[in-house]
């Protein structure tokens, strides 16, 4: 019985070892991530280019943070709880602080999966009003349903989805501003321009703007079923005072904002009222997208996946717009 009971401890060490193993495994396979700092106190993950898939890990978002000399304010956390942990790790040592606040800029799978690294119970995480709904939509279900299958084993049963402890206090016409350390952050309402709960921050003192999915750098947007004329007015509301750095949700930090938002704003001026002409003259979208000069922004990155989507979607708000009337 002795020599059973010792047979039986020792399978369990070997078992355990090797989930050790697996675990470290796992973590060595992830992409390679490097903590940017692009600014004082302003540390910047890059996510790739592409699509999530399980060999990517799903790291195709940005996140960072800012060392506020009393902790880190984290703004998005990544796609999966492994690439959550492993931001964390190198944001803490490269900061030399510990996290403290995390705001999430919108509930969609590549910015907040990453949350489950971060929920301790001395992290304060924020997000917007509405993003308790959004969380609880049958879409967010659907899609951690499909991501178990096409980001696995970096999204699995061991995943838990974690929503927000705190509403932030905005609204259309109203932003929250709190303090941590030696800054001043501010939440901005996106107006449900590319999703119900977008959410931005301003870092006051330094004039960095945390902006999700609502900006880019230098490339034609995903608008996909958004309104362009809301979206238009979401980043009104990011150049109420006029940012010298801007960190998208995708892609490179502009460091000439208003030159990026002078882009994005002629683009969606012109999807707008592109549609809005083609639905008053009766054209069908086919007819509208073929007859539309699009030579000022088809040379742009991402004009090829993005455009005739965006086009579609403008095309479909024109049309309602059209019919309240």
């Amino acid at each position: 019985m002795g020599r059973l009971r010792n047979g039986l401890k020792s399978a369990a060490g070997l078992l355990a070892a090797a989930i050790i193993a697996t675990n470290v495994l796992a973590a060595d396979d992830l992409p390679a991530m490097k903590v940017q700092k692009v600014g004082k106190d302003i540390y910047i993950i890059q996510g790739q280019a592409g699509a999530a898939s399980s060999a990517n890990a799903g790291f195709i978002s940005n996140a960072g943070a800012v060392a506020t000399g009393a902790g880190l304010v984290v703004f998005d956390t990544l796609g999966t709880p492994p690439l959550g942990a492993k931001m964390r790790k190198l944001i803490e040592e490269a900061s030399g602080e510990k996290v403290q606040v995390v705001v999430v800029s919108h509930y969609h799978a590549d910015h907040f999966y990453g949350i489950q690294a971060f929920a301790d119970p001395g992290v304060e995480i924020i997000a917007h009003p509405k993003a308790e709904q959004v969380f609880n939509d049958a879409n967010t279900a659907n899609r951690f349903a499909q991501r178990k299958q096409d980001l696995f084993p970096w999204v699995s049963e061991e995943t838990k989805l974690t929503l927000a402890g705190r509403k932030a206090k905005v609204g259309p016409g109203q932003n929250e501003t709190f303090q941590v350390g030696r800054y001043h952050f501010t939440l901005i309402d996106g107006l449900g321009a590319h999703a119900p709960d977008d959410l931005m921050m301003r870092v006051d003192e330094l004039s960095a703007v945390f902006a999700g999915d609502l900006f880019f750098t230098g490339r034609v947007p995903f608008v996909g079923s958004a309104n362009p004329r809301i979206w238009l007015a979401a980043l009104d509301r990011m150049a109420e005072k006029p940012p010298k750095i801007a960190i998208p949700g995708h892609g490179a930090v502009s460091f000439d904002p208003q030159k990026d938002l002078d882009l994005t704003r002629r683009y969606l001026a012109h999807l707008s009222k592109s549609m809005a002409n083609a639905v008053a003259n009766m054209q069908s979208f086919e007819e509208a997208y073929a007859s539309i000069d699009w030579s000022a922004f088809k040379d742009l990155p991402a004009f090829g996946p993005a455009n005739r989507l965006n086009a579609y979607g403008a095309y479909l708000h024109a049309e309602q717009e059209a019919l309240k009337k």
